[in-house]
Order: C-alpha cells, then structure tokens, then sequence
C-alpha cells in the first residue's frame, strides 16, 4: 500500500512506551513535532487512510504531547513553557531519578502539617454544633471550610500510604490508619488499591481497580442497551460527583470490595476502621445527640466526598491525557502525560494539598506534598505539562470515553456525532 510522502518504514518496532520516539535526536524530535503541529488533521488522514505501519498512530500522538499539541491543532500548554514542556518529555525516562531527591520528609514539617489541619477542623466542628442554636443554616456554612480541611486530612493519609509523610513506615502506617477513622477510609486496604492504581495509571490493559471507570469507544459500542444505560448513568455528573462519591466514602468503604479474597489484611483494614469510626461516632452522639452529629457531620463528609472525588478525576480524565496498550504503555510517560497539572488557585492548592501537582506526584509519589512546590520551583519545565485551570477543568465533566483511533477522551456527544456522520458518508457512497 502507498505511504505518504514523507513517511518512511520505521526500522524500529514501537515495542516498548517512546522506543521510536526515544531513536529521534533533539533536532528530529523537533522537526517532527513542528510537522504535526503545523497540519494535524492532514497527517491524521494521511496515515488512517494511506499508512499500515505498526504502532505510527501511537508515534504521532507521542510526537503531539512532545509538541503540546491537541488532535484539532492547538496548543495544550500555556504561552511560555512549549519548549521546556519539549525537553522535560524528551527526558522523560530519567524524569524519575531525577526527582529523587526531593523525597525527605522534614518531621517538624510533617507534624506542622497535621497540626494545622487537624485543630481547624475540630475547632470548624465545635463552631458548627454552637450555632445550631442559632441557625441551621449559619453552621451548614461552616460545612464548606470544614470539608476543606477534611479533604487535606485525607491528603495526609494518601501522602501516608505512599511513604512520604515520614521517614519511618510504622509513623506512616499508624497516622494513616488514625486519619482514616475521620475519612472513613480503611488505610491498609485504600493503600493497596492505590499502588494498584499507580502502577496502572493509563494502561488500557490493567484498568478497574483504584481508578474511575472508562470504557474505550469499540468496548462501549459492544454493549448491549442495558450496559450502555448503565454506563452513561455512571458516568453522570450527578451521579460521578454526587452519588457516587456519598456511596463510596459511606458505604463502599465498609468492605474490601475489589479484594474479598485477598487474605485476612483488607478485613482487618475495614472492619477495623469500621469499629473506630463507630466508637467516634458513638461518643459523639453521646455527647450531643444523634440528630445534631447528624446534622454536623453528614454535610461534612458527603461534600468532602465529592471534592476528593473531583480531584481525582479532573487528575487523569482531561484533554491531553494518554492510555496505551501494553506493550507500548510505559510507567514514566503515563505519569507525565497521563496525569494533570491542576494549576488551581492558592487558597485551594492549600486546602488541597498541593494535589493538582499530579504529574510530578506520579512520577515519583515518595514526594511529601509540601515539597512538590519546590519541584517545579526548580524545575519550571515542568509546570506547563498537562497545565489545567479551574475554569478550564469543567469542560473534563463531559469526557467520558477513551476513543483508542484518536488517542484521545470523547464525550457521548462526540461519538453520537461520528456515529451519525459515517451513516451519511455510507448512504452517500450507496
């Protein structure tokens, strides 16, 4: 079959996560990605039509995230950090190494950090249960900044279950364990999941455990009505992020589900935290009444559910994000590519925990979360990768199929649209 001009049979198979992209020198690199950024959908056509060589469309979605540059042409990045972003994905093997050295945990830190999350969050939840002599309404105010501070409570124990918070694994284990009676998260089970998902992040042959749900476009398709109803059910915003997270922290969490036969240690997790938050709660009821803990806490925790499960998604579900099938996929560049930098404002990259800073987190997560600032301080090139706004993170609510021919997230809109437009494109040829 004919090639396009200028398109020459690789002699390097892609058998492994940037293997051609790796054979290119900086200049080459440069001069490929100047060509897809210049006409994307002419070089798309060009080899979906003309172009049989193994592995070339993944090469060209490569070349794009080394240009920053989205399948309609324009530029992921922010104005000033295109050619940083180009050296960091150049680098991006050595990427983790080179991080290594931020991973020191500072214990007075560390301790700081619990401190100043823990008092204001008690003190937000004595505040509450005063005025509900006064108004209801005056403290389910106070519900907002105490889910805030819930939030970065939990971000502490995520930091914990990655071995970053302290030096020693047991301080770590402990803390995380305690923190997790207040999250209604089961520390030992959660962080087995989440190495899980670390591990996975981006490889469409290992999803389902420790990530949101995506099926691919050809997946979907396949599905009977019943599945597809489903699948858009749970992929609604009222159900993504606020059912769903409700039903997860209250409920789910409440079993290993995922892990029912794992052994006897996502038992002893859950049924454990399970009896903790149970003591807590029931003091707390002792102590002011079951309608006021009620009251105080359930507004607290649902919508803390939900801001942890918006972070979460808007990190690996936006515009730009990568998946691969094994053996292309590889860890580092998933990490880069497949994780966001949710560039939100201070006061919520406090309240968050500097979480946003995902790309970096994935590509090493020994981190402590108050030193990833510090990381792209001194390594700017990095901001600019994966660079999403608050504004610009809502338009990631619609994504919600992996389309694999793209190599990029669609919405149902989108497809539906694809889908009617190749009808009329086989009556026109009929």
């Amino acid at each position: 079959m004919p090639k396009p001009d200028g398109v020459v049979e690789p002699t390097v198979r892609l058998t492994s996560g940037g293997a051609i992209l790796g054979s290119l020198d900086p200049l080459d690199t440069t001069m490929a990605s100047g060509f897809v950024a210049i006409a994307p959908h002419a070089f798309d056509t060009a080899l979906r039509e003309n172009c049989d060589i193994p592995g070339l469309v993944s090469f060209v979605s490569r070349l794009r995230r080394v240009a920053n540059i989205r399948p309609d042409g324009a530029s992921t990045m922010s104005n000033g950090y295109q050619n940083f972003s180009a050296d960091a994905t150049a680098n991006v093997q050595t990427l983790p190494r080179l991080l290594a050295r931020y991973r020191d945990p500072s214990l007075h830190r560390s301790l700081t950090e619990i401190a100043i999350t823990v008092a204001p969050l008690i003190a937000l939840w004595a505040a509450m249960w005063a005025l509900l002599h006064v108004s209801y309404w005056l403290s389910l105010m106070l519900a907002i900044p105490a889910a805030g501070f819930l939030v970065r409570l939990f971000m502490i124990q995520h930091d914990c279950s990655h071995g970053s918070f302290f030096r020693n694994r047991l301080i770590n284990d402990w803390v995380g364990r305690v923190i997790g009676v207040a999250t209604l998260t089961p520390y030992d089970y959660w962080k087995r999941t989440h190495a899980a998902h670390h591990a996975s992040s981006g490889n469409l042959d290992r999803r389902g455990m420790g990530d949101v749900s995506t099926m691919t476009v050809r997946e979907y398709l396949a599905l009977n009505w019943r599945g597809r109803l489903f699948y858009r059910l749970y992929r609604h915003p009222a159900v993504m992020f606020g059912l769903g997270p409700a039903y997860l922290f209250l409920l789910q969490h409440r079993a290993p589900f995922g892990l029912m036969r794992a052994g006897w240690r996502p038992w002893i997790s859950t049924m454990a935290t399970n009896a903790g938050i149970a003591l807590v709660a029931a003091g707390l009821m002792w102590l002011i009444g079951v309608g006021p803990f009620l009251l105080i806490h359930l507004p607290i925790a649902v919508l803390s559910a939900s801001i942890g499960v918006w972070l979460f998604y808007v990190q690996h579900q936006f515009e730009g994000t990568v998946w691969e099938h094994e053996p292309i996929w590889s860890h580092p560049e998933a990490a880069l590519h497949g994780s966001s930098h949710y560039d939100l404002p201070l006061v919520l990259r406090w309240f968050t925990a500097n979480i946003g800073v995902h790309h970096v987190h994935h590509l090493n997560s020994r981190i402590p979360y108050y030193r990833l600032g510090e990381v792209l301080r001194n390594h700017p090139e990095l901001s600019g990768v994966g660079r999403l706004t608050l504004w610009q993170s809502l338009r990631c609510i619609r994504f919600a199929l992996w389309d694999e021919s793209a190599s990029r997230l669609v919405s149902f809109g989108a497809l539906r649209k694809r889908k009617k437009a190749e009808r009329a494109m086989t009556e026109l040829a009929a």
